[in-house]
Order: structure tokens, then C-alpha cells, then sequence
């Protein structure tokens, strides 16, 4: 097909990345290893483990789990916050040949029980924080190994010792629970010390990850990511980020989003680890004061992101006082990057916050922008290396450039599927491997991609499909708004209305302050009916706001629940 965004990419970033180059992720963790040795790896509340430590303490947790019998192909779970213990156990379990299954640590026991059961993980590492909500379901699942951990344990003494007291003693962040013949993560370290470990080939079409997604839409479904999809994707953003500048091994990246997150998990721990950098990594982010307090102890060099979490760093006042110095960029994806936030930033920071286009189901990198933007553009950015983006109809043709459709992508970063769910694969994956994403979007003149909305968010007022992106970006606009969110409601003159959801970051706003601000900037029937202001707005685990818990709220109200 034509591919006229190769005419806008960046000086030095190749139409195609070599698949040859590495034979699974593995393999670019063991060149990594050697070549980076005494260099630092991953750092939590300033304990540093580098590429030597990160080697011995995979392997040995690799020995544990193969001690216990668990076999190329099973299923690990790792239901973890952002510490030391997630790396050591994700590539410990990965040169055991075992498959990783993400688990969001604040899942519900129903939650839970449906992604072990479904994975069919036989063994999971859990904070001790969280176990009390396995102890409710491990009985009913696969599960046959459980290792425990603390927040602190691999942090050693006395600050790994006073941070454990203090959440289990102090803040009672650690509820008592009981699973017996549970063993502790250091006491697996140390058995597996003492014990040989039976290498494990693996190849690009061995599945590295179950990632877990779709939950919103219905039951969560395991998207299957091979190892090729990952080393794919890691090869493509270093290829899209070399020639910026960003790749080389003195880079500090933060890694402020959760690991078990596909954003982050690509992003920072994979693609920063193939280039020897460091990933600074916060296990809080959502204390905003004790983050930039840490912001303050290194010379970070990058920062991947959500608008939220960007939006809440600048609203700080102690985030104008940091050092950025030493900064290269940012990165904005999981959800649309505001104008004026992306604007901000550059203003407070001296660098741009490069909008970036992908899914859990694409490993996750699908677009991103030139990394040297001058400005805010709108759009999601370019098709990366050895990927094809296109605009289909729902008969399936391609439509042409200006033209809206739903986005669609191809390329070796696509998943090879749903796990056990091939009807759910058959919809989303056509025939000749493009991936329906679900997202309204057109592709310009000049190849940049730009995301409308998703489909299901559209609002139809009148006749007149209603975009909230766009009536979000004209809300965070006004300077006394922190956050906002769109969503339609039953209106029986216009089928449906526009109610925004307001945060305010200045309390004197008021709504006929909004409404003038919005008849300024909007056409008629796009403009809000309805304003309703609030303390905070519902978020995902990575600070994504969901309009779909408001629709929720609104239908029970009209449902007088």
C-alpha cells in the first residue's frame, strides 16, 4: 500500500527494523547483561541493582521455579507495584521459558479469580499487600505456587527493614492473610542460589506475555504477545528514538507508571534495559509531592507518561523548581495529550511532550511523532518502522487520505491473538492481519495520523456525531480547569447532550464562566448542556479517566438507582 508518512519521517529513522537481529527478548536481556555490567539497571527508593545483579538474581529465582517443576509454557502471574522484586521476577520467570500474566495489584477477588483461572497461571508472586485478596480465591484456581513479598525486601538494611515496618505497622497497608505453603520471594532467591539452571530455548514465535485487556467492553481477555511482537516493538522505538538522541546507556528514564501496564512494561523496563539505561522506578505516583521529591534525586533524562499524570506534575508547585537540565523529552500515550498540557509542559520544562498512538493488542507502540516536534500537532503522529496504518469502513475498504474511518494497523507488533478466545480474534483481526483498533481517526496530507475518538464514545446530537476529545481539549483550555470529561446523555430533543465533567483547579470557576468560554470556542451543538463539577474524576490504574464508569453513573440515575 501507499505509505506517504515515510516522506515525513525524521532524518535517520529506517522504513524497517531487522527482525533477524535477536532471537527473543532473552536474548537482548543477556546481551544487555554482559555488555552493561557494573552499569545500573533498575532503581527504587535509591537502592540500585545493575546489569551483574539483575543477571545472578534472575537466575536464581529461574533455578526456584524450575525446582518446582513449572515448565516452558506455564503461566506465572505478577501481581506487583513498581519494585525491585517486578524485573528480578519478570526475567527470572522469562529464562525459566515460563509466560507472564500481568495482574493489576488492586483487583477485586472476582477480578483476579477470572485472570488466573483464565490464564491457567500455576504460580504468582504477590506484594503482601494484595495477598489477602488471593487468599480469598487461590483455592478455586490453578495456582500451585505462591511467593510473597514486601515492598522493601530487596531494598536491605535498614531502609528495606523500616519501609516494611512502617506500611505494616504504621499505616496498616498490609492486612493480615493466610496461605499456607506460600514461600517468601528472598527464601526462593536463596534456594535457587544453590541449585542449576537447565537453560531454556526460545524463540520469536514462543509467547512471552498474556496481557490482559478488553474489560472495559466485557470480560478481560488475554491478549497473546509473543516474543516477537515485544523485540519487534522494542526494536522499533529505539530505531524512532537513536536519532533524537535517546538511546544510549547513559539514560535515566522515570517509570512512574506501573509495570504491569503494557505502556510501561514496553516503554521503560523492556526498551530502556535493551539500551543499558536506568529505569528510576516509583512505586507511589499518585503522591504527587513525594514523586517530584524523588524527581529531585537524579538527573533524569526521559519521562513516559499519561496527560493526567502530566497535568498533575505541573499543577505542583514544586515541579517548576526541578532541574531539567538534563531532559530530553516526554512521552504521552494511553490517552489523548491535551493542548494544554503538551503546551505547558514545553513552557515549564524547555522540552516537548510527544504525543505517541498504540494498544495493549500492539505490544503497545504503533505511532508516535517526530521526537523533535515543534509544536502541539493534534495528532497521534506516524506509523513507526515496519508498520502499515490505514482508514477502513466498515465494509473494510480502505478510505482515503481526509477521510474518517476506524484506524487500523498491521505489523509484527501485532498480538497473534486473544487467548482461548478465537471468535473474539476473528473480530478484531481481518483476514489479511489488519487490526481494527476501534478508534475513529483520519490520516493527513502528510501521513500524520489523528484520532477523532473511539466509536463507542461518539456523541450524536441532532444528527451531528459529537467527538469528546475535542470538547475536552476546549474545556482544558480554561485556565481554572485541572481536569474534564465529556460523555452524551439521553436528551429527548437532540437524542443526546453534551455534560462535562469538571475538576477545578481554581475554586472561583463558575458554570456560566465555562459555558461563555465553550460558546467562544464551539459550534452550537457541540457546546455542553449540562456542567457538573467534582472533587476528582474515576481513573484506570494508569491514570486514564474512564468516561465509561460517568455513562454508568448517569444511566443509574435515570434508572433511580
Amino acid at each position: 500500500m501507499n505509505q506517504p508518512w515515510l516522506n515525513s519521517y525524521p532524518e535517520g529513522v529506517p522504513a524497517e527494523i531487522d527482525m533477524g537481529e535477536y532471537s527473543s527478548i532473552l536474548d537482548i536481556f543477556a546481551q544487555s547483561c554482559q555488555k552493561f555490567g557494573k552499569q545500573t539497571a533498575y532503581m527504587n527508593f535509591g537502592k540500585e541493582l545493575n546489569y551483574h545483579d539483575l543477571d545472578r538474581l534472575t537466575h536464581d529465582f529461574a533455578a526456584w521455579l524450575q525446582s518446582k517443576g513449572l515448565v516452558k509454557g506455564d503461566r506465572i502471574a505478577l501481581m506487583m507495584p513498581n519494585i525491585l522484586q517486578y524485573p528480578v521476577a519478570l526475567f527470572g520467570a522469562m529464562r525459566a521459558g515460563l509466560v507472564i500474566v500481568n495482574t493489576n495489584p488492586m483487583y477485586t477477588a472476582r477480578e483476579l479469580k477470572h485472570q488466573l483461572t483464565d490464564s491457567g497461571a500455576r504460580a504468582i508472586v504477590v506484594v503482601e499487600n494484595f495477598a489477602h485478596v488471593l487468599e480469598k480465591v487461590v483455592g478455586e484456581t490453578p495456582v500451585e505456587q505462591v511467593i510473597t513479598t514486601r515492598i522493601g525486601d530487596l531494598l536491605g538494611f535498614p531502609k528495606g527493614t523500616i519501609i516494611n515496618f512502617m506500611l505494616k505497622h504504621v499505616k496498616k497497608a498490609v492486612p493480615d492473610f493466610s496461605i499456607p505453603g506460600a514461600t517468601r520471594f528472598n527464601q526462593a532467591l536463596q534456594e535457587g542460589s544453590r541449585m542449576a539452571l537447565t537453560p531454556v530455548e526460545l524463540g520469536l514465535d514462543d509467547l512471552a506475555f498474556l496481557q490482559y485487556t478488553g474489560g472495559t467492553t466485557g470480560v478481560a481477555k488475554g491478549a497473546m504477545l509473543t516474543h516477537r511482537n515485544l523485540v519487534a516493538n522494542m526494536q522499533q522505538s529505539k530505531a524512532w528514538m537513536i536519532p533524537a538522541g535517546v538511546g544510549n546507556d547513559s539514560e535515566i528514564v522515570i517509570t512512574a507508571l506501573p509495570l504491569y501496564h503494557i505502556f510501561a512494561l514496553t516503554a521503560n523496563c523492556l526498551v530502556f534495559m535493551a539500551m543499558g539505561g536506568v529505569n528510576v522506578l516509583i512505586t507511589n505516583p499518585r503522591d504527587i509531592p513525594g514523586f517530584i521529591k524523588e524527581l529531585k534525586t537524579v538527573p533524569f533524562t526521559f519521562i513516559p507518561g499519561v496527560n493526567t499524570l502530566f497535568n498533575s506534575m505541573l499543577a505542583d508547585p514544586g515541579f517548576a523548581e526541578l532541574d531539567f537540565s538534563t531532559l530530553k523529552g516526554a512521552l504521552g500515550g494511553g490517552m489523548a495529550v491535551q493542548r494544554a498540557v503538551a503546551e505547558k509542559w514545553r513552557e515549564v520544562t524547555g522540552t516537548p511532550l510527544v504525543e505517541a498512538y498504540g494498544l495493549t493488542e500492539t505490544s503497545p507502540a504503533a505511532c508516535i511523532n517526530p521526537m523533535d516536534l515543534e509544536g502541539f500537532n493534534g495528532c497521534i503522529g506516524l506509523p513507526i518502522s515496519s508498520t502499515e496504518c490505514g482508514i477502513m469502513n466498515d465494509a473494510g475498504d480502505l478510505l482515503p487520505q481526509g477521510e474518517r474511518g476506524e484506524l487500523v494497523i498491521r505489523g509484527p507488533q501485532v498480538m497473534k491473538g486473544y487467548w482461548q478466545r478465537p471468535e473474539e480474534t476473528a473480530k478484531v483481526i481481518t483476514d489479511d492481519g489488519w487490526l481494527r483498533t476501534g478508534d475513529v481517526a483520519l490520516m493527513t496530507e502528510d501521513g500524520f495520523f489523528k484520532i477523532v475518538d473511539r466509536k463507542k464514545d461518539m456523541i450524536l446530537v441532532s444528527g451531528f456525531n459529537v467527538f469528546p476529545n475535542e470538547i475536552e481539549d476546549v474545556v482544558a483550555l480554561h485556565p481554572k480547569v485541572l481536569e474534564v470529561a465529556v460523555i452524551g446523555v439521553p436528551d429527548p430533543k437532540s437524542n443526546e447532550a453534551v455534560k462535562v465533567f469538571v475538576v477545578k483547579s481554581d475554586p472561583s470557576l463558575t458554570e456560566d464562566e465555562l459555558l461563555a468560554h465553550c460558546k467562544e470556542q464551539l459550534t452550537g451543538y457541540k457546546r455542553p448542556r449540562h456542567i457538573e463539577f467534582r472533587d476528582e474524576l474515576p481513573k484506570s490504574n494508569v491514570g486514564k479517566i474512564l468516561r465509561r464508569e460517568l455513562r454508568d453513573e448517569e444511566l443509574k440515575k435515570l434508572e433511580g438507582g
